[in-house]
């Protein structure tokens, strides 16, 4: 690879999805150019939007200009026709002249020659860090390692378990934490209410449930970000506090439902049925106010179209229903649709 010092470099990829081998390529562009740009070639086929795709890159290289280049055309390194059009969409992506082009494949030799640039080639054939779109879409668990955080946060599979209070909701998320051997995302809510002062008893305002609200989707992405697999377990999530809201304020909250409404959808809700006796302490107010939150539950997930299932029994029977449901959303996968060429 060239250590020479360039003005102006230029990566492309399709970053389908952003992994090891796009990380170096654009390292090393950004430490031997003045300025990068990195331009996100995507075919409409695809199934991950290029605005994520560019929202990755930009998220792990700030200082470089990302921008998505959504290019049709067929892919042909053979005929000077298809160039024709891809180099097209390429320069009418770059915000100057370009004289370096960094790539791994030998395509790159070809672009460099049409943009009067200097082609360096990176760890050819990705010798240093093999991995590639293929393996990764093939196999996103076993190519986990090779995939950088914010990637990871999109891919991670979100189960979340909810309940009306004294339902078991902890124990279960513990247990198929334990069993995934994945993170538990704990419940903030329990965490405010037992040290806000009057507890449960003292007046409730939207701005507390607002942070509530915030402080749970935050503990949520940042543990998803780092997740040791694909699979995240939540006790409970921003659509609960949503609820919490009704029955505290009296009213809905239009600023924690949007954050709600606005959040990845969870690929499985696992709801812990309210069969089990009440627990008095000074986080429960008590049998009718939990039967109110266990039907809003029921009444919110049935009306949002996401995929649930109530859990009853002994904690054996909700552990055995609860990870048949989970391994059915492992086993489905992601279905990314595979590139062109």
């Amino acid at each position: 690879m060239s250590a020479a010092r360039h003005r102006h470099g230029l990566v492309i990829g399709k970053f389908y999805p952003f992994h090891a081998g796009h990380q170096a390529l654009v390292r090393a562009a950004t430490s031997s150019c003045d300025r990068v740009t990195v331009e996100v070639m995507a075919h409409v086929v695809e199934s991950i939007p290029v605005d994520v795709r560019v929202g990755w890159v930009q998220a792990e290289h700030p200082t470089a200009r990302v921008v998505a280049a959504p290019d049709d055309h067929e892919v042909d390194f053979d005929s000077p026709e298809v160039w024709d059009l891809h180099m097209k969409v390429i320069e009418s992506h770059l915000d100057g002249p370009v004289d370096a082009v960094f790539t791994s494949d030998a395509y790159g030799e070809e672009m460099a020659r049409r943009l009067g640039a200097t082609w360096v080639q990176v760890d050819p054939g990705r010798a240093s860090t093999p991995i590639s779109g293929t393996a990764v879409r093939a196999d996103v668990a076993g190519s986990w390692w090779a995939l950088p955080t914010p990637v990871r946060a999109w891919f991670t599979k979100r189960v979340v378990v909810l309940g009306a209070e004294s339902t078991g909701t902890t124990t279960l998320a513990d247990a198929l934490g334990a069993h995934y051997a994945t993170t538990v995302v704990p419940e903030f809510w329990r965490e405010w209410t037992g040290r806000r002062p009057g507890g449960l008893t003292a007046p409730w305002h939207t701005a507390e449930l607002d942070l509530v609200a915030h402080e749970q989707a935050s503990l949520e992405d940042a543990a998803a970000a780092a997740a040791p697999r694909p699979l995240l377990v939540c006790d409970t999530d921003v659509l609960a506090t949503a609820l919490w809201h009704e029955r505290y304020v009296g009213r809905p909250s239009p600023s924690v439902r949007a954050l709600a409404d606005g959040r990845p959808a969870p690929a499985l809700y696992v709801l812990t049925g309210d069969e089990i006796p009440v627990v008095q302490d000074s986080l429960h107010d008590g049998e009718h106010g939990r039967a109110w939150m266990q039907a809003r539950l029921r009444e919110e997930l049935a009306a949002r179209g996401v995929p649930w299932i109530e859990v009853r029994g002994s904690r054996d029977e909700r552990l055995s229903a609860a990870t048949t449901a989970v391994d059915e959303v492992v086993a489905e996968g992601w279905r990314l649709a595979d590139p062109v060429g």
